[in-house]
């Protein structure tokens, strides 16, 4: 079994910042990837950020230079700095893995950003 575990979703006023937290346990064998995607309402789920086994990062475009992905290996932690937030960040925010030789995909139950105008 494996679990994904979010933390630090909350609201925050238009151009402020929060840091999402990922935490990975259970039977971790190989972490491929782990990124961060988004679903706001009436949307669909989209990828945010993602950081490769060799720390590669890709982010969207709509993100870039404002967040930022990154990862405590030895936690099996995947963290989101998020700056000068906007209202249409507002979203449930998902932690995903992709883990051992299989690439199977593990999905956190989410955490909600707010913010607000």
């Amino acid at each position: 079994q494996v679990q994904l575990v979010e933390s630090g979703g909350g609201l925050v006023q238009a151009g402020g910042s929060l840091r999402l937290s990922c935490v990975a346990s259970g039977n971790i064998f190989r972490i491929n990837a782990m990124g961060w995607y988004r679903q706001a309402p009436g949307k669909q789920r989209e990828l945010v950020a993602g950081i490769t086994r060799s720390d590669i990062t890709n982010y969207a475009d709509s993100v870039k230079g404002r967040f930022t992905i990154s990862r405590d290996n030895a936690e099996n932690t995947v963290y989101l700095q998020m700056n000068s937030l906007k209202p249409e960040d507002t979203a449930v925010y998902y932690c995903n893995a992709n883990l051992g030789y299989m690439k199977l995909d593990y999905w956190g139950k989410g955490t909600l950003v707010t913010v607000s105008s």
